[in-house]
């Protein structure tokens, strides 16, 4: 913590930030921006985003009576602020550490963290549901939503508005956080004024008596409401939120404590009048307050240890090639082969290695927003009328179009090629991110093929396998670099359906799936075990799994993955169908949520590293490995 943070430092709860003075409050947001800024850089994390809401977050915990009063804050990776005033300060060093604290809301962490988030536009269903849950229960509680103008690109957001608008007495209030537009300075103080002057009770009492007065006469009556709306409409964005049945308020400063404040307790009132539910416009920018990240937030979105006095710098040498930058080299160089080629993304350009893709195909290009179940189905439009689809997509994200894939996708069989990213752990975002589970969801669909590439080489074959056929296809792959397997430069493919023996060994045979083929080979040679690089899940390489089976006394399967419903369960269930009985050990990620830390130390952790499946191995079958005479390698086919 810097020593250069006196008030900070006195500040342990919310409690303490309500009885600061206005000019406190704003020598605190300075000191809190330092915090923030000077502890992401020495842990890393998402830093733009919570530059953004110093101010906003000091004038919440001013307003509203925390923690009885419940703030959500939507994707929640802007909230370390939040965390820093709710007595979590000392803790910022262990940020997204093994054993520390976690970079989103979480319940069990702080009873200050209403709601636990870290997938977008959950914020405004789960406080409403909050506000109706205190008025069932005659507690007099208001519910928050802090909502990002990305989030509101999800239909799960409109849905929620949709259903809050009729709720008339709920104590609910979203905040849309806007940082992609800037107020500036000649009408701040104009759309200060008139925000106060919409949230105040007078305005309300007003518009209500208006009703009163008029509603006998109709047609006056909606002259008067076209002439609000289009008043109103001179000096707000739209009166989108206000046909959901909210009152609107604002675009305000979310960085101007003067003008925060007085808005959020003109609108508190409102709530405790019960007058329906509000929402508040708040502009912001990404990177307030630090220069390098104001100017490139995307740069400084999630970055990991850096110099605040430097910036972000690249390596002196440079890193191993990303599974990411495989996939984006593959997709252009596809691009380039094959005009059908379209490519998808949900919102996610960088992460998933779209931005050269973008820039030379620029109408072949589509960014739906985060709006997973659209880009599913759009894939399936598209391919419908004779494209193919690249649906560049983190596992995890993909849970949320499942209903699409299923319906739209696979019913058809239309060939959609599905890029997952992110497969397996993904360190410190933790469980939410985690790509735990999609071989489990996917393998059990119909008409859907998924690969699983032990390296940067085979992921851009095993691209350009899936990409050939005429069904559905998954590739998952990592986050990170592999073994450093250079990719091939063009575009040929693997045999489809079809793996290959590594090594050759004795009386134990182990079947790994992806990237844990490496530490299973390094295992296998203290072993004296065959290692087979399956490839894919689906379809099994069943003639490859047979032959292995007659000739050894026992199996393993391993994979980065879900073991309940993954790759080992599905060797169990071909052995089953043909059989085959034979000693089966399933290694692979347990029933339960892995929490955030170190990738490698978390596959360790899970005896999934060469020690751990060496351990494994000998604690099932140790009286076969010791009788078991030393074989050879077998070269890879690649």
């Amino acid at each position: 913590m810097a020593t250069d943070t006196p008030l900070l430092q006195t500040i342990d709860d919310p409690a303490a930030v309500r009885r600061l003075s206005r000019a406190q409050l704003k020598a605190l947001a300075d000191e809190l921006r330092e915090c923030v800024l000077t502890n992401v850089s020495r842990t890393g994390g998402h830093l733009s985003s919570n530059l953004g809401t110093v101010e906003l977050t000091i004038a919440l915990h001013t307003v509203f009576n925390t923690p009885h009063d419940r703030l959500v804050w939507d994707v929640g990776h802007q909230t370390y602020p939040h965390k820093i005033l709710t007595g979590r300060r000392e803790r910022m060093p262990t940020l997204r550490q093994l054993g520390g604290m976690s970079g989103f809301p979480r319940r069990d962490e702080s009873e200050y963290d209403a709601f636990g988030t870290a997938h977008s536009s959950t914020s405004i269903s789960a406080a409403l549901g909050m506000a109706l849950a205190a008025r069932q229960k005659g507690e007099d509680r208001k519910a928050v939503a802090i909502i990002g103008d990305g989030a509101l690109t999800a239909g799960m957001a409109f849905e929620a508005l949709n259903n809050a608008g009729v709720e008339r007495d709920a104590r609910l209030l979203v905040i849309l956080n806007d940082n992609d537009m800037s107020i500036s300075p000649p009408v701040g103080a104009l759309n200060r004024y008139l925000a106060q002057l919409m949230s105040g009770r007078f305005y309300a009492a007003a518009r209500h008596v208006g009703r009163q007065v008029l509603g006998n006469v109709p047609p006056l009556f909606e002259l008067a409401k076209k002439l609000e709306q289009q008043a109103k409409g001179m000096v707000v964005p739209a009166t989108l939120f206000e046909t959901y049945g909210f009152n609107y308020i604002g675009p305000i400063d979310g960085h101007d404590l003067d003008s925060l404040i007085p808005t959020l307790e003109n609108i508190r009132e409102l709530m405790a009048a019960k007058s329906g539910p509000q929402f508040l416009h708040v502009v912001t920018k990404k990177g307030q307050g630090y220069k390098l990240a104001e100017a490139d937030p995307v740069a400084y979105h999630g970055p990991g240890k850096f110099d605040p006095a430097v910036g972000l710098v690249p390596p002196a040498t440079p890193a191993r090639q990303t599974f990411t930058q495989v996939f984006g080299q593959w997709l252009c160089d596809m691009a380039a082969h094959d005009k059908r080629l379209v490519g998808i993304t949900p919102a996610m350009r960088e992460g998933s290695g779209l931005v050269e893709f973008q820039r030379r195909f620029p109408k072949r290009y589509y960014d739906v927003g985060i709006a997973e179940q659209h880009a599913v189905t759009f894939a399936a439009g598209l391919a419908c009328e004779g494209l193919k689809p690249v649906v560049a997509i983190y596992s995890t994200f993909l849970q949320r179009g499942y209903d699409q894939l299923i319906h739209d996708v696979a019913i058809q069989k239309l060939p959609v090629v599905f890029a997952l990213d992110r497969a397996g752990l993904v360190g410190a975002d933790g469980a939410t991110h985690a790509g735990n589970y999609d071989i489990a969801y996917l393998r059990c669909i119909p008409n859907v093929s998924l690969a699983c590439p032990a390296d940067e080489r085979e992921c851009r074959q095993l691209l350009t396998t899936a990409f050939e056929q005429d069904h559905p296809v998954a590739v998952r792959y990592p986050r990170g670099a592999g073994v450093g397997a250079a990719p091939l430069a063009g575009l040929e493919g693997l045999p489809f359906g079809k793996g290959e023996l590594r090594r050759q060994g004795a009386r134990v045979a182990v079947l790994a799936f992806g990237t844990l083929l490496y530490p299973a080979l390094q295992a296998a040679e203290r072993l004296g075990a065959t290692v087979v690089n399956m490839r894919w899940v689906k379809p099994l390489d069943t003639e490859l799994l047979l032959q292995v089976a007659a000739g050894h006394e026992a199996l393993v399967t391993v994979e980065e993955g879900a073991i309940m419903g993954g790759a080992g369960s599905a060797v169990a269930e071909a052995l089953a169908a043909a059989g085959v009985v034979k000693p089966l050990l399933q290694l692979g990620l347990p029933d339960a949520f892995i929490e955030h830390g170190d990738p490698a130390r978390l596959l360790a952790l899970e005896g999934l590293d060469a020690v751990g499946i060496e351990r494994s191995v000998r604690r099932r079958f140790g009286a076969l490995v010791d009788a078991a005479p030393e074989l050879r390698a077998v070269s890879g086919q690649n």
